[in-house]
């Protein structure tokens, strides 16, 4: 939780003084309203990025702990085909590249509801799952995926390890941000790592954050958002070493490290490090001025938005939103967008239809209420999948429906 006073970096422990971006107070992005609590207040937190001076590891403190928001989870992987598909993917590359087989294990961190280890599971590799929210690991043990419901610690790594569940490979896929003890997670890799294990990371990398002015990816549940200059840094105060990086297109842009321990000498380092290291370089990720322009490209992005929306609503348009995901919600709440432009938004997961988004109240219904509504425009939230949503959608071009997508800016697509 937060302490007085001046905050701290949560890797190298430095006064956190310089700002990325202050997009004022929203509730956690998770915290869906029922029925029942529609007329109970929500508590706002401060929404606001630093950047580490030191270790240049963008962050926000630790407004609610990660027991508070974890626990018991809205976010169901297996609802994205385009994410499952990318775990299917990695798991035949990684099967391939590490020579995987029935004498591995597979260690996923974050594991949700299985949606990447049964694919691992089809190609005969043991695998082990660790989940916090226990609705979410309900449906992977269901599915034959086992499970553990714990948060993941340098704890339980020493317990698996006492009980010779040592790991081959240990994936965490858009985890590292929702981490708010870094050290502790990152000791805990290390130690359920075997000596000649593999780690895979993948990350939202904040040099696309800020090209593509992705200030949505900003929200409570994100602790911190990260470069290969910062990774670096943190997996090797652990005793690891990067030997390779991968550029993904995922969630607007993502890094995917492959790590070894720091004394395994058989592993070269892969010419893409090298790389990416020069494009950081090159961008100026080490020099503080570099995130200094971020807070009013993020402005200008609202002011769009806002204009754009209230033009529509001059001219008698009907406006919907298609998803419901933590970014939507930032996007919601810092715009002030609420149902006076959104009448709804629709979400194809049933967990989250019947409720209301957090902050915004706006109404949340199945896909098929679109048919009902026929919206002029339906704004897509979870841009990121915007393919994806606009194929499975398309329908609503049949009376003259428009997709908007808002990020980097407004664009409006006939």
């Amino acid at each position: 939780m937060r302490n007085p006073g001046v905050p701290k970096c949560r890797f190298c422990g430095s006064p956190l003084r310089h700002s990325l971006v202050d997009l004022g107070t929203s509730p956690l992005c998770e915290s869906y309203v029922t029925l029942e609590s529609f007329g109970r207040p929500e508590p706002f937190f401060p929404l606001h990025v630093y950047v580490c001076e030191h270790c240049f590891l963008a962050q926000l403190e630790e407004f609610a702990p990660a027991e508070e928001i974890f626990a018991e989870y809205a976010y169901f992987s297996s609802y994205s085909d385009t994410w499952v598909q990318h775990a299917e993917r990695y798991a035949g590359e990684m099967v391939d590249s590490y020579r995987l087989d029935a004498s591995s294990l597979v260690v996923e961190l974050a594991s949700n509801d299985g949606y990447l280890l049964e694919h691992f599971i089809r190609r005969g590799v043991p695998v082990l799952g660790v989940e916090p929210a226990g609705n979410v690991a309900k449906v992977a043990i269901e599915k034959g995926v086992p499970t553990l419901v714990r948060f993941f610690d340098l704890a339980l790594a020493r317990e698996l390890a006492a009980g010779g569940r040592m790991a081959d490979l240990v994936c965490g896929n858009n985890v590292l941000a929702q981490v708010p003890r870094l050290n502790d997670f990152v000791a805990g890799i290390k130690s359920i790592l075997k000596p000649q294990g593999v780690v895979t990371i993948e990350f939202p990398h904040i040099v696309r954050l800020m090209e593509g002015n992705q200030f949505d990816t900003i929200y409570h549940e994100h602790y911190s958002y990260f470069s290969l200059y910062a990774v670096e840094r943190v997996f090797g105060a652990h005793g690891m070493r990067i030997f390779r990086v991968d550029t993904l297109a995922t969630h607007g842009g993502s890094l995917r490290i492959h790590a070894c321990h720091a004394e395994d000498s058989a592993v070269a380092e892969h010419e893409s490090l090298a790389a990416m290291r020069q494009v950081e370089r090159d961008y100026g990720i080490d020099r503080p001025e570099v995130y200094s322009s971020f807070q009013e490209r993020v402005k200008e992005t609202k002011r769009g938005l806002l204009e754009f929306l209230i033009a529509a609503k001059r001219q008698g348009r009907r406006i919907c939103g298609y998803g419901a995901p933590g970014k939507g919600n930032t996007l919601l709440n810092y715009c002030g967008i609420r149902t006076d432009f959104i009448d709804f938004t629709v979400d194809r997961n049933p967990y989250k239809q019947g409720k209301f988004l957090p902050g915004s109240r706006i109404p949340i219904f199945a896909p098929d209420k679109l048919l009902e509504a026929r919206p002029d425009y339906l704004l897509i939230l979870p841009w990121n999948l915007k393919e994806e949503i606009m194929s499975q959608t398309g329908y609503i071009r049949q009376w003259g429906g428009r997709f908007v997508v808002p990020i980097p800016e407004v664009q409006v697509y006939e």
